[in-house]
């Protein structure tokens, strides 16, 4: 037996009274958050829910999130994590996809309608039927989406006791959703071992003291926040300091004010933490307590890694993962020299390898795609047989990543065969921005690719050519993909055409786009 759920029981039962999570002026215990989540369980239980089932959470980073998650950990059931920025008809494909049984759903903000938009997605799916709303006043008595159910209403008189369903190792612990360069999002299956081992893994990457806080800026939703940081820092009995929307001066506050030892970021936020205009004695408390920094989701130009080791005294560590490999494959490791620009060394029980189109192994230096095996690669892709056996030959996951590699093993991405955009740390998919594009009643054809972003690290374009006699502005196409697409996949730069370079066989060359 091996049900993930067991991070948040062991540390209930270890430090029952310690503070698992913090959240503006709201500490909860673990022995707190760990019956809540036996609520859950229970809830789920009575719904009819089912070992296997799966059961979706669109949240940002608020208590919430890890209790529901348990929860539903706890009931043998497989949570499917959303993305807080879908829209309506994202949120329909994505439940309708994972055959979820339910939505547990943030009521979101007027600049961010999580709620409405997951109602709404949840009323156009087939099969999903209850729908939960996660209130921002714990205390309301009434939900703001008619038709509907507040969070503690559900699980009123409910018990706080529930013994964690029997699960494998193997079991699907977790769907999450990534995407190819073709078709719609696929959802990567997350066993339990997958999961619990690289969050043990990952906790043994960074130094320790006896009781650490971490800084969880990263969405949870993400499968980086999710293992590195929130289910790491659980293992650990760490304090968990919630950041549901990052904002540089926010951050340098809640880092001084919780004394925070750990954060792990995208390079968008380090570089907005070296852009603020942090007081002396701001810096210096940060200095004295943050010990582990931690960055991922795209290359951090190591000026910015210079810029942080100068203003706090610390080097940021570098590693490389995907939503397919739980995440973690490799790590600048503390007990090795840290080569910046690299993204380290395989992390213990993970092998990596570069290889060539056809999966020969590339021998030496490479260049060579970056292929990876071990207890953190995924399943498979769910109810895609066919998509799994592109992507996993004997064990081996390819990752479409370009890297070389030097004599003492570090790995080095030097390019994407895949046309994956990394926008702020989150990855966008240019052949769904494009079918969709082409949805537009006077787009004829469309070809998408990443542009470099000071602040963004890359920021998404559209090049389009339109149909005879059809008009639209840039400032049009632009506005109407906003209702389209989650806010950080719609295209803010769009640059009509009347043709775009092909290869002979009608392949668009965007290496000349780019």
């Amino acid at each position: 037996m091996l049900n993930l759920s067991v991070l948040i029981e062991d540390a209930a039962r270890e430090t029952p009274d310690r503070d698992a999570l913090v959240f503006g002026d709201m500490r909860l215990s673990y022995s707190f958050v760990n019956t809540v989540a036996n609520q859950v369980a229970n809830l789920l239980v009575s719904w009819g829910i089912r070992p296997g089932d799966k059961v979706a959470l669109s949240s940002p980073n608020l208590p919430y999130f890890p209790m529901v998650y348990f929860g539903i950990l706890k009931a043998g059931a497989v949570v499917v994590p959303l993305n807080v920025l879908l829209k309506p008809r994202e949120v329909a494909y994505h439940l309708e996809d994972s055959d979820a049984k339910a939505l547990f759903c943030f009521e979101g903000t007027p600049e961010l309608p999580i709620g409405e938009s997951g109602h709404a997605g949840f009323q156009q799916a087939d099969g999903c039927e209850h729908f939960v709303v996660l209130p921002a006043n714990p205390a309301a008595s009434e939900s703001p989406i008619e038709g509907t159910e507040l969070f503690w209403a559900a699980l009123n008189g409910l018990p706080g006791t529930f013994e964690p369903v029997v699960t494998e190792p193997t079991d699907t612990a977790v769907v999450l959703y990534t995407s190819g360069t073709t078709g719609q999002p696929k959802g990567a299956e997350l066993s339990h071992a997958n999961m619990l081992m690289n969050a043990m893994v990952a906790d043994g990457l960074f130094a320790k003291t006896l009781h650490d806080t971490f800084m969880v800026t990263l969405p949870l939703f993400h499968i980086f926040g999710q293992t590195c940081v929130m289910n790491a820092g659980i293992y650990r009995r760490a304090t968990l300091a919630l950041v549901p929307r990052f904002e540089p001066k926010a951050a340098v506050a809640l880092l001084v004010k919780e004394k925070i030892n750990m954060f792990a970021g995208v390079p968008t936020m380090w570089w907005a933490l070296l852009m603020d205009d942090t007081s002396e004695d701001d810096v210096k408390e940060i200095t004295a307590n943050l010990r582990v920094a931690v960055s991922g989701g795209a290359a951090l130009p190591l000026e910015i890694i210079k810029g942080v080791k100068k203003k706090f005294g610390v080097d940021v560590l570098e590693g490389y993962g995907l939503s397919e490999t739980s995440p973690v494959a490799s790590f600048n490791r503390p007990d090795r020299p840290t080569k910046p620009g690299s993204i380290g060394l395989p992390i213990w029980g993970v092998e990596m390898k570069l290889i060539d189109d056809e999966w020969n192994t590339v021998e030496g230096e490479g260049p060579g795609e970056i292929a990876i095996r071990g207890h953190n690669v995924m399943k498979g892709y769910y109810k895609r047989p066919e998509a799994t056996a592109e992507a996993i030959k004997d064990g081996w996951f390819r990752t479409g990543d370009l890297a070389r590699r030097d004599d003492e093993g570090y790995y080095f991405i030097v390019d994407r065969s895949k046309d994956m955009i990394i926008r702020g740390g989150y990855n966008v998919y240019p052949r769904e921005i494009e079918e969709v594009l082409m949805t537009h009643e006077a787009v004829s054809l469309a070809a998408v690719v990443g542009v470099p972003h000071d602040s963004h690290g890359e920021e998404i374009k559209a090049y389009v050519i339109r149909k005879p006699g059809a008009e639209v502005t840039e400032e049009e196409l632009v506005s109407w993909g906003k209702q389209q697409f989650a806010n950080y996949k719609y295209p803010r730069i769009v640059e009509f055409r009347d043709e775009l370079p092909m290869t002979a066989s009608g392949k668009i060359l965007k290496r000349e786009l780019r």
